[in-house]
């Protein structure tokens, strides 16, 4: 099929690339071909396996992400989506917009502009740079809404060059629940999940299902058989009921444990300001796994209480909702998690 690449911006030289090709390097997604013509986290027949939820979420393009190198004093976003979603609780450009962040001289990586969507679904936007110099760009991809194509324009006499590979090349599995998938963030890569890829160098993937993360032997069988530096297991959310994560949990855990001995574990609680008596049992739970695993001599497992996150917070203000995290919350995720991450992540370069 094509795709109409004319625009209506006036920028001199504005040439269009596919990121699916080189020298952009693709991250988090998979790009169409001849069986998914849409951009997809997952094979088609694992998300199906799994349930008729994860089936109609799997092509949301969460964690998706573009890098390259350019010296292009602008970087253009031309999007085809075949629908956009709405929601009533987070913005339009977190659910269907593009999210260009740049780092120069080695620097801290920056976000530099957001392309927003229209109702339409095809859209075009341009994110300017405030001096013409080399740059490491990532382009984070919508959160909740499905990609059919998208182009990357840049000044055609501008140097364009593949970006030096992440310092943790092995991607960092994340699995769980809408929080996992970016709910509800302003903008890609405001989630915990790019926060902290951002600050400690790896590469990720975003297996998070909003509503529809429940521990299935399908889902669990698919991680295990991925190339991984560490495993962040954040599905509370997702469980129906305590009974349904005492069924699960532990068993989830063991698959993928039998299949990589050695690798990082974190195991995640839901994120929520309230320590009532639903969330303690949750935990609980949780943490029997982790004291099962580290009984068997498991050296290499880790705990997180999701309720110590907004521990320091004005009372759910890191929530939308009392559920879904703002930036802010991300951002306090990510805080939280960082020192454990890191220390899984140390020996992994």
């Amino acid at each position: 099929m094509q795709y109409d690449l004319t625009t209506k911006l006036q920028e001199e030289n504005l040439k269009y690339f596919d990121p699916a090709k080189p020298p952009f390097s693709l991250h988090g997604i998979l790009a169409p071909d001849e069986n998914e013509d849409c951009y997809r986290r997952m094979p088609a027949e694992v998300a199906r396996e799994t349930s008729r939820d994860v089936a109609a979420l799997y092509t949301n393009t969460a964690g998706g992400r573009v890098r390259f190198v350019t010296d292009s004093p602008y970087v253009v976003l031309k999007a085809f989506l075949p629908k956009v979603t709405h929601m009533n609780h987070m913005a339009q450009t977190g659910i269907a917009g593009f999210s260009v962040y740049g780092r120069e001289d080695g620097g801290r990586e920056m976000h530099y502009g957001t392309v927003p969507p229209n109702d339409e679904g095809i859209f075009e936007g341009i994110v300017r740079f405030p001096t013409k110099k080399m740059r490491e760009i990532t382009v984070y991809m919508p959160l909740y809404n499905d990609v059919t194509r998208f182009y990357i324009g840049i000044d055609g006499t501008a140097k364009l060059e593949k970006a030096l590979p992440y310092a943790i090349e092995k991607p960092v599995v994340f699995y769980g629940s809408s929080i996992t998938q970016g709910g509800c963030a302003s903008k890609p890569g405001s989630d915990y999940e790019a926060c902290l890829s951002r600050t400690l160098g790896f590469d990720y993937l975003c297996l998070g299902f909003s509503g529809s993360a429940k521990g299935e032997t399908a889902m669990a069988r698919y991680i295990a058989a991925l190339e991984m530096s560490a495993f962040v297991m954040d599905y509370d959310h997702n469980a129906p009921t305590p009974e349904h994560l005492q069924k699960t949990h532990m068993s989830f855990f063991k698959i993928i444990r039998k299949a990589h001995p050695d690798l990082p574990i974190l195991l995640l609680s839901r994120p929520h300001p309230l320590r009532d008596a639903d969330n303690r049992r949750r935990f609980e739970i949780i943490r029997s796994t982790w004291e099962n695993a580290k009984a068997c001599g498991d050296k290499n497992v880790y705990l997180i209480d999701g309720a110590d996150f907004f521990t320091d917070a004005p009372f759910n203000d890191p929530t939308v909702d009392n559920c879904h995290p703002t930036d802010y919350g991300f951002y306090l995720m990510a805080k939280g998690i960082e020192p454990t991450l890191r220390v899984c992540l140390k020996n992994r370069q």
